[in-house]
């Protein structure tokens, strides 16, 4: 595949997308933030001195997803047309971030859905670090995304 990431110079570019097609396009991805049973516990029941992580973690990640051309040199601002988060856990010491992103536009909301589920799980550090500092965060992956000239596509879960 010839990626058109490069000008004449071999330098960085930002892609035309002018003439690719207006379609709708989705992406969704998953991110871990990997803590102590007491963090986590804490976390459900509230009890985190800054506030309700989840809530706050939310609102992050849909405002990071909507900053991600902010962010990220090369991508392109998009007008999203849908973004929802959800969290859920392992009932020990793992909580899962999942986002999905939508547009109808000329290029996909891959980035989005990523950096939305990133932002999310640095604000749950960020919300937590004081109770504690060696939270780990990531995997950070995409799972899906569909619509575009590459078509479709979905990890394959092991």
């Amino acid at each position: 595949m010839e990626l058109s990431h490069f000008n004449e110079q071999g330098r960085a570019r930002m892609v035309d997308v002018s003439g690719k097609e207006i379609t709708r396009r989705t992406a969704a991805a998953r991110s871990r933030v990997h803590m102590a049973p007491g963090t986590l516990d804490a976390i459900k029941a509230g009890t985190i001195g800054k506030g309700d992580v989840l809530a706050v973690a939310q609102v992050a990640g849909i405002m990071a997803a909507k900053q991600t051309a902010s962010w990220i040199p090369m991508c392109h601002p998009l007008p999203l047309t849908g973004i929802d988060i959800s969290f859920s856990d392992n009932d020990l010491d793992e909580l899962y971030i999942e986002a999905t992103v939508k547009t109808t536009g000329l290029t996909g909301v891959e980035m989005e859905a990523l950096t939305a589920v990133s932002a999310a799980a640095l604000t749950v550090y960020d919300m937590c670090k004081a109770l504690q500092k060696d939270m780990i965060i990531g995997p950070t992956m995409l799972l899906s995304k569909s619509g575009g000239k590459n078509g479709d596509y979905a990890l394959e879960e092991e």
